[in-house]
């Protein structure tokens, strides 16, 4: 199962991509939303896990709504410690707070 991980944080990011590829995931890691919408029009991942707030000119809600156009069915998983936006997840989607991740993640 590949994951697709949108995390500006470096030292976050190296943590999340760790324990993905630790449980067996195939982690393909980048650090703002134009990159991961390059990757989406070209690429199909069987999970988005995005960060909701990116440096640039897309937030993770919209990342989310960008990728879903491609694959509609694209489960999403946003990460989040502090969003200045109001929440507009896409259907189906979960929301959790990155000081708790790991946990409810991998349990």
């Amino acid at each position: 199962m590949s994951v697709l991980l949108i995390e500006d944080d470096p030292l976050i990011r190296e943590l999340i991509v760790e324990a993905l590829r630790e449980a067996g995931y195939h982690v393909i890691h980048m650090s703002t939303g134009e990159e991961a919408l390059v990757w989406c029009k070209r690429h199909v991942a069987d999970v988005l896990v995005t960060d909701v707030r990116l440096p640039g000119q897309l937030d993770g809600w919209q990342i989310a709504e960008r990728c879903r156009e491609h694959d509609p069915e694209l489960p999403v998983i946003y990460a989040t410690g502090f969003s200045p936006a109001a929440p507009h997840p896409v259907p189906g989607s979960r929301v959790v707070h990155k000081p708790s991740i790991r946990t409810r993640l991998f349990g």
